[in-house]
Parts: C-alpha cells; sequence; structure tokens
C-alpha cells in the first residue's frame, strides 16, 4: 500500500473515532493546537521532535503524519536525514527500521507532488 493511502486511512479511522469520543478527541486536538501555535520553537522544528520522537516510540502512523507535516513546513531532504540519524542513534536497530519508513514516504510525497 502506498504511504499516501496509508495516511488517508488512517485519517479516516480517525474521522470515525473523532465521532465516537468527541470530548476526548477534541479535548487532544485543543493540547495539539496549543502546544503547535505557541512557544519559542517554529512549527517545523517542533515536527522534527515529533518526527523523532514518533520513531523512537515505533509509531508508524505517526512518522507518516509527522513526515507530511514536515513537507508542508518547508523541510528539506537533508534535514529529514539528519533527524532520522538521531532518531536511528537514540533507538538504535529499531529505529533504523522505522527511519525507512519515513525516508519512503518523503520519497513518494515528493515524487507525488
Amino acid at each position: 500500500m502506498a504511504y499516501k493511502d496509508k495516511i488517508n486511512e488512517m485519517r479516516n479511522e480517525l474521522r470515525v473515532m473523532y465521532k465516537t469520543i468527541p470530548e476526548a478527541t477534541q479535548g487532544f486536538g485543543a493540547l495539539s493546537k496549543a502546544v503547535a501555535e505557541t512557544g519559542p520553537l517554529d512549527v517545523k522544528q517542533k515536527e522534527f521532535i515529533a518526527l523523532g520522537m514518533s520513531l523512537v516510540m515505533r509509531c508508524e502512523p505517526c512518522i507518516l503524519f509527522h513526515t507530511e507535516a514536515l513537507m508542508k513546513a518547508g523541510a528539506t531532504r537533508e534535514e529529514l536525514g539528519d533527524v532520522l540519524a538521531m532518531a536511528i542513534q537514540m533507538s538504535g536497530g529499531p529505529g533504523v527500521m522505522y527511519a525507512g519508513h519515513a525516508l519512503a514516504c518523503w520519497d513518494e510525497l515528493a515524487n507525488a507532488g
């Protein structure tokens, strides 16, 4: 399955969940918005942190969402590689495997549009 398809499938699953537990998901959404819109770091820097944490936590949907968000925030493939290297350093072999997903997702999305 293409990474863009995985992202869309996860978004559809989340929409169903949002309708099922709206109070919890609205609370999480408010937290996410507050974190993104405040503080001294810009959106791109925060997305780099989120991607690194996603790799270390081994959350493939998070990796894909944050990789996509980084593209929208103006990140470069070279910057992505630097973050992937740091995440690998912090997480070892499993980080290598999940970093591969992030790079493949980046390349697919970059070639699609």
